[in-house]
């Protein structure tokens, strides 16, 4: 009965979001918005963080994709083993705005967009001053959007993203927990992530373009 009670909340959530705050901004914004759960999006946003964040940088980038990667790795199992169609397979009369294939549970995107929100927002508020010191806030506010878009689009059910944000946020903190052993233990000697944070990237496309002028 419980179980019912839980589907029922869910499909009621859903139908509210999906439908009944249809509006045409949304309608224009969040097909867009939803793209920035992306695993790539934030491949490429880890990527660029390394490249002109400095030493500072190069950690939040390695962590926030370890963060990524994690988050990713375990929506695939998860997704696999329970196989739940997505609302607009199962529901009647939903609101689809962006095409979606896979698994409903959990959702991917809103995984990943806290995973990475929260490894590189925290790591910047533990480390950094200034502006950066408070990045974790509009973040969070960013991957939240994120996740409410995917049940506005109609390829998720609001516990979907409620259970993708929690696991992306565990895995980011998990990753936190045991940076140290990530970045300076003895394995990662071995496997040169210490390289990896050492290298710098600005100082070598200096030398390039130096060179070609």
């Amino acid at each position: 009965m419980f179980e019912a009670i839980l589907a029922d909340h869910n499909i009621y959530l859903f139908y509210l979001i999906n439908g009944g705050l249809e509006n045409s901004f949304f309608n224009l914004i969040m097909p867009l918005l939803t793209n920035f759960g992306n695993f790539f999006v934030w491949a490429i946003i880890c990527l660029l963080i390394y490249l002109f964040g400095g030493r500072l940088g190069r950690e939040v980038a390695v962590l926030g994709l370890l963060a990524l990667i994690l988050s990713n790795v375990l929506v695939i199992l998860l997704k696999f083993i329970i196989a739940e169609p997505r609302p607009f397979l199962a529901l009647p009369n939903v609101d689809l705005l962006t095409p979606e294939s896979g698994s409903s549970f959990p959702s991917g995107h809103t995984a990943s967009v806290f995973a990475a929100a929260t490894a590189i927002g925290l790591k910047y508020h533990q480390k950094a001053k200034g502006k950066k010191y408070w990045l974790i806030y509009p973040l969070l506010l960013f991957a939240m959007a994120v996740g409410f878009s995917r049940i506005y689009v109609g390829v998720h059910y609001p516990y979907d993203v409620i259970v993708g944000a929690l696991l992306g946020v565990i895995c980011a903190l998990i990753i936190l927990k045991y940076e140290d052993k990530i970045l300076y233990s003895k394995i990662a000697h071995t496997i040169r992530i210490n390289k990896i944070l050492e290298f710098k990237p600005r100082d070598k496309l200096r030398r390039i373009f130096n060179k070609t002028n």
